[in-house]
């Protein structure tokens, strides 16, 4: 079975550099789910204001948001 590991930034493209400084920032570190995405740097870019309007918009708040994120994880035998 092949395994994808998240990309740290020194391996990331130029491009996403710039993501990673934000998004490490906002989280105090690159969460893997961002490293893995960075394999594909257009996916990234794209990704990421999509998630920022689901978690940071509507009026669910955001750790609610997280332990949705983690029961369904926890349902599909996923390990995140």
């Amino acid at each position: 079975m092949n395994v994808v590991t998240p990309l740290p930034k020194e391996k990331a493209a130029a491009e996403v550099h710039g993501i990673y400084d934000g998004v490490s920032k906002k989280f105090g570190k690159m969460p893997n789910i961002f490293g893995l995405m960075a394999h594909r740097p257009d996916v990234l870019a794209k990704f990421l204001p999509l998630y920022s309007a689901i978690i940071d918009g509507g009026t669910l708040e955001p750790r609610y948001k997280e332990f949705a994120y983690l029961k369904t994880s926890l349902i599909n035998g996923c390990e995140y």
